[in-house]
């Protein structure tokens, strides 16, 4: 399913300070100069004309020199803050500036677009036009306007750079089922996440996957247990859901999932409720008390947690919060707004349809404002910039950037995305050893003391596997494609001790070459590096048949996607429990499920890899800022797992930091991916 983006607003500068725990004035004082407009004086101040005449209602009959107006605040407080216009009567007539559209225009007013056209008559049928003057209607209320002077970092993303729903499964309607027919390469993981639910829910509404996941089958997704995932809003891990009343007359509107050590005397507490109404209400409680149970409970008024509601895996890194110093980071994101701006041939729309990096970008930009919320939800102590980076794989605008934004004073820089951009700010800023984070790349090339590579290389994903084959005592075999000649040269030089099977003189599997080298009394981990289908089935088929009289297990040593071919069954894969490094992981936690229903809730679709490595390396980077000792320390005495992400930095004996944080993962039988012990 594809994401269809469209672009609102696309404002002539995309740069702003954010400050997480910054106070605001309520308005200031202008006094009004000569040839000023109130249009001019709330583009001088980055607010709306409303705003202007919500606070100053003579002003819709024209402004006096001198004469003094009262301005919003500029300030935006916390990485959220958005202010809803109060109802009241807005000016008579607009007079439409460059950049601006219906849909702006009917945010500023706080009426629909429907209801502009309608006021402007045949005015608007050619379009809305710079330098038309066109009537405001009276707001009817069905619209929502949004401060945007400065751009609030949530309210960017929904107005300037606005994710449009996906085409989402369909919730069903009450007393409607939704179904789904299990396509090739599909895990239960895969399927439980894209409905919202989690892999016991799945099972539950189909049982008969219990012990398979045959390419074909039509599950049930959705009705008693996956609507409430995947439409109902989740609060607390909580989905708000009416259910039936007790027999004391007491309403319960939600479901709870139970938390290890719980009692349903602790629960009942909770919820201030006796056992029994609680037991009325669930019986399945009389048969125990099980983690992860979903009970109906009263609903009660708590405060949404924050992602991350707990520490997720970063150490001490939440537990050593220091606030008392305020940091500076800049995030630069290659929106390339300038070049949208000036592109005549397609529409914002087309562009985002055929520009797979801009849509990359936007998800990962939307995973960042996630993290930002999290910092200020934690009171983090941090000053963000957000600026457009004008990047593309062979130009840039970092050399102006640091310049014009003093990047050199930040406490760390994330972005550029291209690896040679980054490389070329670290470099502009190594004098002031500002840490630049290269978020995206996997690409290496000129070491600098402080760049710091987030993503891990192929070279760490090698040797990350082969490691861990190591370390289980496991008897390694590589069957190489004739055409790999670099990976057989890589084995042969850096991974001494593993053994290459022999190839035929045509340079074709030979299942005897192979049996000859497997070891009874060893785990066989037989390691294959081709891209070709038919050595994948050669070796697999021997590997099968080698079952009956020795361990052996599939192993990759980096992506590959002839594994995905429908030619090469999945069952195939989960009996011989393919394994294989990965810089991500999957995260059932109550936390995970948290963030996916958060970012839902905000984005109206669940978060995708990207939008979730924004998030974890922008919060990983603020937790870091956070601590009572300098970045450098925290990146070499404290590593993170954020909700798919490790980052776990070593110093390069050539300069700067590389982040070896890798999972280590297969595929089990029950066809599910599991992280490896």
């Amino acid at each position: 399913m594809k994401k269809r983006i469209l672009f609102s607003i696309l404002l002539t500068v995309f740069s702003f300070v954010l400050t997480v725990s910054a106070k605001q004035e309520k308005y200031i004082k202008h006094t009004v100069s000569k040839g000023e407009t109130v249009t001019i004086i709330a583009q001088k101040y980055k607010v709306t004309p409303f705003d202007i005449y919500k606070l100053n209602p003579d002003s819709q009959n024209g402004i006096q020199l001198n004469s003094v107006l009262l301005i919003p605040s500029s300030t935006i407080v916390g990485a959220t803050a958005s202010v809803t216009q109060s109802k009241g009567n807005p000016p008579a007539t607009h007079l439409v500036q460059p950049k601006e559209t219906l849909y702006s225009i009917s945010k500023q007013y706080n009426v629909t677009i429907e209801e502009l056209k309608a006021a402007n008559g045949d005015l608007l049928n050619n379009g809305l036009k710079t330098g038309q003057n066109i009537k405001i209607p009276a707001s009817s209320g069905n619209a929502t306007g949004v401060v945007s002077a400065p751009v609030p970092v949530k309210e960017s993303i929904k107005e300037t750079l606005k994710p449009i729903v996906k085409e989402e499964p369909r919730a069903a309607s009450k007393g409607e089922t939704t179904y789904h027919v299990i396509e090739p390469k599909e895990t239960k993981y895969g399927v439980s996440k894209r409905y919202g639910m989690t892999i016991e829910e799945l099972e539950q509404l189909n049982p008969q996957i219990l012990n398979g996941f045959p390419v074909g089958m039509k599950l049930v997704v959705s009705g008693t247990g996956a609507t409430a995932h995947a439409e109902t809003p989740v609060v607390n891990g909580i989905k708000q859901k009416e259910i039936t009343p007790t027999s004391s007359g007491k309403k319960y509107l939600q479901e709870y999932v139970v938390k290890p050590n719980e009692t349903v005397s602790s629960i009942a507490n909770d919820y201030g409720m006796s056992e029994s109404e609680l037991l009325e209400l669930n019986p399945e409680l009389k048969r125990g008390v099980k983690t992860g149970m979903i009970l109906r409970v009263p609903i009660i008024t708590k405060k949404e947690v924050p992602v991350p509601v707990k520490d997720q895996g970063q150490g001490n890194l939440i537990k050593k919060i220091n606030t008392n110093a305020r940091k500076q980071l800049a995030l630069l994101f290659p929106f390339n707004i300038s070049k949208i701006e000036s592109d005549t041939v397609n529409t914002t729309q087309a562009r985002l349809k055929k520009d797979k990096f801009l849509n990359l970008t936007l998800d990962f930009y939307s995973g960042a404002l996630m993290a930002i919320d999290s910092a200020r939800v934690l009171g983090l102590n941090i000053d963000i910039k957000i600026l457009d980076s004008q990047e593309t794989k062979n130009s840039s605008n970092v050399a102006g950037l640091a310049e014009q934004n003093n990047l050199a004073a930040m406490d760390a820089v994330v972005g550029p995305f291209y690896q040679s951009n980054a490389e070329k700010l670290a470099d502009l800023l190594a004098v002031s050893k500002t840490p630049v984070i290269s978020p995206l790349s996997k690409e290496t090339g000129k070491k600098y003391p402080n760049l710091y590579q987030s993503m891990p290389s192929n070279d760490i994903l090698r040797s990350t596997i082969f490691n861990y084959m190591r370390a289980k005592g496991g008897n390694i075999l590589v069957v190489v494609d004739p055409k790999k000649g670099s990976i057989k040269q890589y084995i042969q030089e850096m991974q001494k001790g593993v053994r290459i099977v022999g190839l035929s003189e045509k340079g074709t599997f030979v299942a005897d070459s192979l049996k000859a080298l497997l070891q009874k009394d060893r785990l066989n981990y037989v390691v294959i590096a081709s891209e070709s289908t038919g050595m994948i089935l050669a070796t697999t088929t021997a590997m099968l048949n080698a079952q009956k009289d020795y361990q052996v297990q599939l192993a990759i040593m980096e992506p590959n996607e002839t594994l995905d071919f429908e030619e090469i069954a999945l069952s195939r894969l989960t009996k011989l429990k393919l394994l294989y490094p990965s810089v991500s992981r999957p995260n059932e936690t109550l936390e995970a499920s948290q963030f996916d229903a958060k970012y839902k809730k905000l984005n109206k679709i669940l978060p995708n890899q990207y939008a979730i490595r924004g998030f974890d390396v922008t919060f990983d980077t603020l937790l870091r800022l956070s601590q009572d000792k300098p970045f450098e320390e925290t990146v070499l005495s404290n590593p993170s797992d954020q909700i798919e992400n490790k980052f776990d930095y070593v110093l390069n004996a050539t300069g700067g930091y590389t982040n070896k944080g890798i999972y280590i993962l297969y595929y089990d039988t029950d066809l599910t991916i599991k992280e490896a012990l």
